[in-house]
């Protein structure tokens, strides 16, 4: 196929409607079936030894750290056999085939051919294996040599009229010496413009929880979860996205807590569990997870937590003293009253007919904890992302303070991060907002002044392409245009880069859509043997519950063109910079142990760094709240009660609610394959899950085919071909996946405070497709 110079690749996943099968959605997860599920993407790559081997070594002590999330684990005993998940070992043979791109492949397929493949196909084809550049106007890649790339982006950044008109991206796998050592070049270049995965996701927990507790993150660990109560799990779906959660949920349960699902789809993570590595899952037998299940509406939860605290503060009033904590809230809180006042202007009947969610049900959740402490709350993206994310999480800090469920063993607040490393990179200075005190601490250690001014996140970086304000574009890792919102308008924007980079394992379609020049860098993976200077080297990682422990690759790589992100970053400093940089690169990518020695040096908490982290299990970071104390300085050390409004719902007739989800078969934007199995959706992904009545009323069937729109700010936005599939969600609320409905997510419509996209409540109509 002969390809023109003006033929322009596709941005989005074809719009093809598959052969999609729909099939009753399952009652639990896990089970026997999920094994077989893990092992066989792991037996259908070339070289299944591989693959095992590696799957012996994940996420156990001295081995590496699952790419996938970032569940934590076990501090103590770890399974010798399956210390992983269904989605960790589909990670793992994603990037552990021994399928390779050479220049060969690029040579034979145009950008505009790979394009038109789908997601799941491009990354089937295997792993990255050498570097190659798109130049202007060309329509392959072809390869490059690594010196020839690492100059052509030094030129590149050095042409700059100012440091500004560029941007570094982090996506969550990279490891803590790579992204310690990649803001501190970026730093040392001039800017703060570095956007992160972190936007997208959890930086509504970030703001919300560092303005209550003082620190923005969670307070749990994970041995807390066996000593609990009650556990409260809002918008969050465990069984697909954080699977291992599970079996934390089975221990609670069998300890005797009690478990409270809040979500607007009924999951099957969420209602019981087929633990695959006991005798009784073996056997089909289940353990039930949530006692009592509320389905808000979407964005209902807001509601919902002052309906609960509206009718415990109703509770206390009738016996004082045995459901509110008072002893903590006046010695560990501020703004109490002001709170409890606000209270006064609702009425519990009305906000759980906001919520979606009947007043009986509302009133058992209150009973199962107003006598309780030991109570976690648990949270995921079904709650960040929305315009009011950064408050409803501080709501969720409300409903926990008012317990003195906080600094106490058992008890407390779990925001559950996506990508396995995502709260590392934050932890290490990947941040478009650094405080003073952290760039003091650089320009103390290191002595150049590091760049004091705000930088761009990701929203502002998109917006700042689409306006000619910037100018490179550096992705380490990740798969930006399909992980950002509003997919046409960030496409347009990625197109007016004179520059961009990305550095990956795998081709995405972040590849695709690129500047007037793009370069690709092949990166080693975590299972992956990484040596430099001579000597194998390990990195280290951080999870949801702030335990640091290594990370050590055990395969060879497939390909000896390979580099890893630490040896990029300092190779691509030394180019850059030059003679003008006062670090040591050479230093730092010959011996990771002298990374670590230098965050030892920036960063609090990481005192013996390199003794510790070899540690069997690795340590944790100091975390004040779990400890009781709060060090929230412009709140003379207390946490604090806040006063949020409850959001509007209103809609127009021919309006829905859409909130985007993931399938089982994926992580993030990678897809492993076309099953849901859970969902009950077979061979595709092109589906709106919607309530049969909104069907109905509307003059459809299930089993149509649709179009979607958005109409935010006056401007349409269109998602074609999409199959209706009858499901238990309320009514007026509708579901799809992602990527694929990323094209309806307005860039204008962000979380305040957080920026953060609003990619669980778009507002959309629905049409008939026509052909």
């Amino acid at each position: 196929m002969k390809t023109k110079i003006d033929e322009v690749p596709e941005a989005q996943n074809p719009e093809i409607h598959e052969n999609i099968k729909v099939t009753e959605p399952k009652e639990w997860a896990a089970g026997v079936t999920a094994v077989w599920a893990a092992f066989k993407d792991v037996l259908e790559e070339e070289s299944p030894a591989r693959g095992m081997k590696a799957l012996l070594h994940m996420n156990q002590k001295g081995g590496f750290d699952c790419s996938s999330c970032a569940w934590p684990d076990p501090d103590d005993d770890r399974s010798p056999i399956a210390e992983y998940c269904e989605n960790g070992a589909k990670a793992l043979a994603w990037e552990a085939t021994n399928k390779k791109l050479t220049a060969n492949f690029f040579a034979k397929h145009s950008v505009y051919e790979l394009s038109q493949m789908d997601d799941l196909e491009m990354g089937k084809k295997g792993r990255l294996a050498e570097p190659v550049y798109l130049p202007k106007g060309g329509t392959h890649y072809q390869p490059i040599s690594w010196d020839d790339a690492f100059k052509l982006i030094a030129r590149h950044l050095n042409d700059l009229k100012s440091p500004d008109e560029a941007a570094f991206y982090t996506s969550g796998r990279t490891s803590n010496e790579a992204s310690f050592l990649y803001q501190l070049f970026v730093r040392e270049y001039g800017t703060n413009n570095m956007p992160d995965c972190s936007n997208m996701c959890h930086e509504s927990t970030s703001v919300g929880l560092a303005d209550a507790i003082g620190i923005g993150k969670g307070t749990v660990t994970l041995n807390d979860f066996y000593d609990t109560d009650v556990i409260i799990i809002i918008g969050q779906n465990p069984g697909t996205n954080h699977p291992r959660m599970l079996s934390a949920l089975e221990k609670a349960k069998k300890n005797g807590s009690k478990i409270i699902a809040i979500n607007p789809l009924r999951e099957a993570g969420l209602l019981a569990f087929k633990n695959p590595q006991t005798v009784k899952g073996i056997f089909g037998m289940s353990t039930q997870l949530a006692d009592l299940y509320l389905q808000v509406r979407i964005n209902g939860d807001m509601a919902l937590l002052k309906a609960m605290e509206l009718l415990l503060y109703e509770a206390e009033l009738e016996n004082p003293g045995t459901v509110f904590d008072h002893q903590f809230i006046q010695k560990k809180t501020s703004g109490y009253l002001d709170f409890i006042n606000s209270l006064h202007h609702y009425n519990a009947a009305d906000l759980a007919k906001d919520a979606g969610v009947a007043l009986d049900d509302v009133q058992q959740a209150v009973d199962m904890i107003k006598h309780k402490k030991r109570i976690i709350i648990c949270w995921a993206m079904g709650v960040t992302q929305h315009v009011n994310g950064v408050a409803t999480v501080k709501e969720i800090v409300n409903l926990t303070l008012l317990k003195g469920s906080i600094g106490k063993p058992g008890a407390g607040l779990c925001p559950v991060r996506g990508h396995s490393n995502v709260q590392g990179n934050r932890t290490m200075l990947i941040w478009d907002k650094p405080k003073p005190e952290q760039l003091d601490k650089l320009k103390e250690v290191f002595g150049f002044e590091p760049p004091r001014g705000k930088g761009l996140d990701v929203v502002e970086s998109i917006k700042a392409m689409h306006e000619g304000k910037l100018k490179v574009f550096f992705g380490m890792g990740g798969n930006f245009l399909s992980a950002t919102p509003d997919t046409v308008y960030t496409a347009d924007a990625l197109r007016k880069l004179k520059l961009s980079v990305q550095v990956s394992t795998k081709l995405n379609r972040s590849h695709l859509v690129h500047g007037e020049e793009a370069l690709i860098l092949p990166t080693l993976s975590r299972s992956d043997k990484d040596v430099s200077g001579g000597m194998e080297q390990i990195v280290s990682c951080e999870n949801s519950m702030g335990v640091l422990q290594l990370s050590k690759g055990v395969l060879d790589p497939i390909s000896d063109n390979l580099k890893s992100e630490t040896v990029i970053v300092c190779e691509l400093a030394k180019a850059t910079l030059g003679s003008r940089s006062v670090v040591d690169w050479d230093k730092y990518a010959s011996n990771y142990d002298h990374v670590r020695d230098a965050i030892e040096k920036v960063i609090p908490g990481f005192k013996d760094y390199n003794k510790r982290i070899r540690e069997h299990g690795g340590f944790y970071l100091p975390n004040a709240p779990r400890e009781g104390r709060f060090d929230n300085k412009a709140h003379h050390n207390k946490a604090i009660f806040t006063v949020s409004p409850v959001p509007s719902h209103a809609l127009a007739d021919d309006e829905y609610r859409m909130t985007t989800i993931r399938s089982h078969d994926q992580f993030n934007t990678t897809i492993y394959g076309n099953e849901d199995r859970y969902r009950g959706i077979h061979n595709g992904r092109r589906v709106i899950f919607m309530n049969p009545v909104d069907i109905a009323r509307a003059g459809l069937k299930d089993g149509d085919e649709v179009d979607l729109f958005n109409y935010f700010n006056g401007i349409e936005r269109v998602a074609h071909m999409f199959r209706i599939v009858a499901y238990n969600i309320p009514e007026r609320d509708t579901a799809t996946y992602y990527p694929e409905a990323n094209v309806l997510i307005p860039i204008d419509s962000v979380a305040e405070q957080s920026n953060t996209p609003t990619s669980k409540l778009v507002v959309i109509k629905i049409r008939k497709h026509r052909a």
